[in-house]
């Protein structure tokens, strides 16, 4: 296949490119540098440096042969959108720059990410749903007006879902009223502004869906961790962006960055919360199978992408653990919860779609963790302590 990645340069769009590449697809990733802008606006830092991406494809195609095309564009901008369906397209990186041709289907990843960074003020918060529901809009009308075959898979989050005290269905629920019976979107309760817009995009495109026919998959996923992908293990200039701060940090992440340095690990109020986890090579196995069997004309295709729950003690225990191992001082502390939400819930999401379509997952274990502390700990002399916890609150 053809398939356009948008926010390729990110911490997910960069290892699914070179992944769908190695599988043998066409791809060109689209990216406007927003994730490491804001990183310089914030004062936060990433672990390591990371080579634009321009740079990336090109040390992609030396080690491979294999062509990843780059467009350094912003996808807010409508017309930026549509010259991707319509070849009036400028590459910034290509080995052949004709225009590949209308792709088959776009890996939707074009979204500010942090639920902290949509709270740090009404104008972060303005630029979150600005640019998310512009950019999904944009490429909505795009693949109405111009390419209605195209299979739009678009990253969700179960935090849409927030934490119900019923089980959580695969996006969709049966209810039965006043003796009648219909099916509904699961409803939605976001804890923050971020969450919010991804619920508005799921509505944006489930309009589109039962408007124009278009073929959807939604995969509503937990907090991803981890580092490298076999495809980064060949140049570590390949690897994804990492983040160790509040802001753009995950969990997992970031209590191993602070694990390293011997900063207290920062468990919010109780430490009771409980999501779904994933590691990143699963998130790349759920979008490849996701693309090998679209969505059917007139089907948004919801599924829930974790293959585990724990609680954000769980998930501190199992870090210390490991880093008291390597010699490291580990020291967990409970933080006054500086986030509006509940510390401890009912959380029984269903998440059995994905596995059927043949996903293999990888789980939380002291291998998976004792790997990533190798890897932060080569870098240990760039980790800026001040920069791990702001205290955003709401």
């Amino acid at each position: 296949m053809h398939i356009v990645i948008l926010g390729g340069d990110g911490y997910l769009g960069w290892p699914t490119a070179m992944y769908l590449s190695r599988k043998g697809h066409q791809v060109t990733v689209v990216d406007n540098y927003f994730r490491r802008e804001s990183c310089r606006e914030l004062d936060v830092a990433m672990l390591y440096d990371v080579p634009s991406l321009p740079e990336r494809a090109r040390i992609w195609h030396e080690l491979t042969g294999l062509e990843i095309k780059v467009v350094l564009a912003d996808l807010a901008q409508p017309e930026n959108v549509r010259n991707l369906f319509s070849g009036d397209v400028s590459y910034d990186w290509a080995v052949n720059e004709n225009f590949t041709g209308v792709p088959e289907a776009v890996v939707h990843y074009a979204e500010q990410p942090s639920a902290p960074y949509s709270l740090i003020d009404h104008n972060h918060a303005n630029t979150t749903i600005t640019n998310n529901l512009l950019v999904t809009n944009n490429l909505m009308f795009a693949v109405k007006d111009m390419a209605p075959d195209v299979h739009i898979v678009k990253l969700g989050t179960m935090g849409e879902y927030g934490t119900p005290n019923i089980d959580i269905e695969e996006g969709w629920i049966d209810i039965s009223h006043k003796g009648r019976e219909d099916k509904f979107l699961f409803p939605r309760q976001a804890g923050s502004i971020y969450h919010t817009s991804k619920i508005m995009d799921t509505d944006l495109l489930w309009f589109g869906v039962r408007m124009w026919d278009l073929k959807v998959t939604d995969l509503m996923q937990g907090p991803v961790y981890g580092v490298d992908t076999d495809e980064s293990l060949l140049d570590p200039r390949l690897r994804t962006i990492f983040n160790y701060d509040e802001v753009f940090g995950t969990v997992v992440n970031r209590f191993i960055v602070q694990a390293v340095v011997g900063y207290p690990l920062t468990v919010y109020g109780k430490g009771g919360q409980t999501r779904g986890y994933l590691n990143i090579k699963d998130t790349l196995q759920c979008v490849h199978k996701a693309l090998e069997t679209p969505a059917e004309a007139g089907e948004l295709r919801i599924f829930n992408q974790i293959m585990e729950t724990l609680s954000v003690n769980q998930i501190a225990d199992l870090i210390a653990t490991v880093g008291k191992t390597r010699g490291h001082a580990v020291e967990v502390k409970q933080l006054e919860n500086p986030r509006k939400e509940a510390e401890e819930h009912y959380y029984n999401p269903v998440y059995q779609g994905l596995l059927d379509l043949g996903v293999i997952p990888h789980y939380l274990t002291e291998k998976v963790v004792r790997e990533m502390f190798e890897v932060v700990e080569k870098h240990k002399s760039t980790i800026r302590k001040a920069i791990i916890f702001k205290g955003i609150k709401w």
